[in-house]
Parts: C-alpha cells; sequence; structure tokens
C-alpha cells in the first residue's frame, strides 16, 4: 500500500497539485476538524465509490491511518489502483503541521 506523510501532503497542497483527498472518519469526527477532504465514512465506503477519483491520486485519511488503511483495502478490491493513505492521519497533522486543530 502506497503511504504519504503529512509533510507530503501539505507540499501537495502547497503546490497546487490535482489530487482528491477523502476522509474516511465520522460525521462528529469531520465536523471537530478535517482537511477539507471529501467525507465518505468507512461504514459506506463501498457504495460511494461513484464519488471517487479514478483518473488522479486520491489520499484517503482518518483520525490514525488505520481506517484508511481499511478503505484502501476494500477499494483496491474492487480495482481502485490510485490509493495512498496518509500515514498518522490528522492526529500526525496535528501533531507536525497545525497544533492548534482540535483533535480527540
Amino acid at each position: 500500500m502506497k503511504e504519504i506523510s503529512v509533510q507530503e501532503l501539505l507540499e501537495k497542497k502547497e503546490n497546487g497539485e490535482d489530487f482528491q483527498l477523502i476522509d474516511v472518519r465520522e460525521d462528529f469526527e469531520y465536523e471537530m476538524s478535517n482537511l477539507g477532504g471529501l467525507l465518505l465514512p468507512l461504514g459506506g465506503i463501498l457504495i460511494e465509490t461513484d464519488k471517487i477519483e479514478q483518473t488522479k491520486p486520491v489520499v484517503v485519511m482518518c483520525r490514525s491511518g488505520k481506517r484508511s488503511a481499511a478503505a484502501i483495502m476494500q477499494l483496491e478490491a474492487q480495482g481502485f489502483t490510485n490509493l495512498i493513505n496518509l500515514k498518522g492521519g490528522i492526529l500526525a497533522w496535528a501533531a507536525e503541521i497545525d497544533p492548534n486543530l482540535n483533535v480527540y
């Protein structure tokens, strides 16, 4: 499974690279803090695959990187080949990039 660090994600955002960011956490987690990605909670990810880009890189994130890894495994079984897991999730983003971000 391909992975990306929060520093690498920040560079992608700052460079204006063309990619999709998907957040697989639950609604209440997303409302507390998010990085502006598309919210597709893990429990329903397979019924919303039509919302996931197939022609550009897709970074998948969650709180710590575990749910996003699970989402990627499910999606790769459906034929997706362009998925990248955000190592450490939003916790790593808060620790390394934005300490003012609300996390739990």
